[in-house]
């Protein structure tokens, strides 16, 4: 059976108070490094590396280093009766004469395995340089360095300077880091978290205000009147949320599509209704006139017949929205003009729109570009193809970093992104501003 091979880790605090404790019981750094499972230079390092100096007694001038030092009877060198035989001149007597009796101690454990003086049984008398080694100390100094070498720009000043020429037209373009990442992984020297903190250490042109996602959301408002989940009107009757899951389990295979509509101003007028297909999360964009129920039944007829209602029917096989007044007549919806059955409607409960939350989370994209409180009224179809086009061909986290368009090319029929007059967008030509349709 092949030995698995050995994962190296860093050393832990219980692993530093382990090798305090093996230095003053005198081991060895094999011993030490057998029982952590460490190699023994990895011991070695990490002693050489953490340990105290304490430095010399400021008194070590007096005889109090000297071996002879509790024997020692050799009084007043300097010829001063009353110095006795501390004084400093004592050793040093003219700078020429010296004690006849000195014995100057010379320790050499610092110098040698195990460098430190934990083990030695003299440390608290010795007033020679001593080298100690503290657990809790070293594990302070190491969590020091982890933090003090991920500070700074680790990048050359020319490698920065063409890291910005490339990242800042891409965000001021308003695409997402998903997006660039997902194009040029290749190229960026660093991940996605350490360019982040350059955004934020202004290190580049672009600024953290140009990133969509760097605001943050409002806070939610409490609802005072309870929700009544258990009231029913008549055209959710065996459409429920409860009804789509159970139509789903028996159906795995069905192609669901989320629908919803996105208003500009609370004024009357134009306004989107959204289509996205779960499988790809290609999103279509329809303008509508205005939020009416006849305008999304005529919108839903006009995309059936330009796409065919084979098609239709196959794509839309499951249609899943809220419970906006304009998609209260699931009637028109399911059926064609001449009654033909070619979908089926079903809608989520009311407040929670996470039950289409792929749908819910693309309508971003859409508010990059058009704001909150922006009219639609000068938009033209051709306009939000544009913008669908855009927002389509913008890589995602949640696709891999590959885009809509491209799984719309393998698990959608290729008639559809051209008969809803849809186009691929190069990569660093997408743009999620609302510079995109001014005129």
């Amino acid at each position: 059976m092949a030995n698995k091979k050995k994962v190296q880790r860093h050393l832990t605090l219980t692993d530093r108070i382990y090798i305090e404790q093996e230095l003053v019981r005198g081991s060895s750094f094999t011993e030490i490094g057998k029982a952590l499972g460490k190699d023994p230079s990895t011991i070695s390092k990490e002693v050489k590396l953490h340990y105290e100096i304490r430095e010399a007694s400021p008194y070590i001038y007096r005889c109090n280093n000297c071996a002879n030092y509790s024997t020692c009877d050799i009084q007043h060198m300097c010829g001063r009766k009353s110095c006795g035989r501390l004084c400093k001149h004592c050793y040093t007597f003219n700078h020429n004469s010296v004690c006849p009796s000195a014995a100057m101690i010379n320790c050499t454990v610092p110098f040698k395995p195990p460098y430190v003086c934990n083990a030695c049984d003299s440390r608290n008398i010795c007033h020679l340089e001593k080298h100690v080694y503290h657990a809790k100390k070293a594990q302070a100094e190491y969590e020091e360095k982890l933090v003090s070498s991920r500070v700074g720009i680790n990048l050359t000043p020319s490698e920065l300077e063409k890291l910005d020429a490339m990242i800042s037209p891409l965000i001021k373009r308003g695409q997402p880091l998903s997006h660039i990442f997902a194009v040029h992984a290749d190229d960026i020297p660093v991940c996605r978290r350490t360019l982040y903190n350059y955004l934020d250490q202004r290190v580049f042109e672009a600024r953290n205000i140009d990133l969509h996602r760097r605001v943050r959301y409002k806070k939610r408002r409490s609802r005072n009147k309870p929700i009544d989940n258990n009231h029913r009107q008549i055209y959710r009757n065996k459409r429920t949320y409860k009804d789509f899951e159970f139509y789903m389990e028996r159906h795995p295979d069905a192609s669901v599509v989320e629908l919803d509509t996105v208003k500009g101003t609370r004024a009357a007028g134009k306004c989107l209704m959204t289509l996205l297909f779960r499988s790809c999360n290609f999103m279509i964009i329809i303008l509508l006139q205005r939020c009416t129920q006849e305008c999304v039944t005529n919108a839903i007829n006009t995309l059936c017949n330009t796409i065919s209602l084979r098609l239709f029917r196959k794509y839309f096989e499951v249609i899943l929205t809220d419970n906006g007044p304009e998609f209260k007549n699931p009637w028109d919806i399911e059926k064609d003009k001449d009654g033909k059955h070619r979908c089926y409607v079903f809608y989520c409960d009311p407040y929670a729109s996470n039950q289409k939350g792929k749908l819910e989370k693309n309508h971003e994209y859409i508010r990059y570009v058009i704001p909150h409180g922006k009219s639609m009224q000068n938009y033209t179809q051709e306009d939000i193809d544009k913008l669908a086009s855009h927002i389509n061909s913008t890589a995602r986290d949640s696709l891999n970093g590959t885009t809509p368009f491209a799984l719309a090319n393998l698990l959608l029929d290729k008639r559809i992104p051209i008969l809803t007059r849809q186009f691929e967008v190069s990569p660093d030509d997408v743009m999620l501003k609302p510079e995109l349709l001014k005129k």
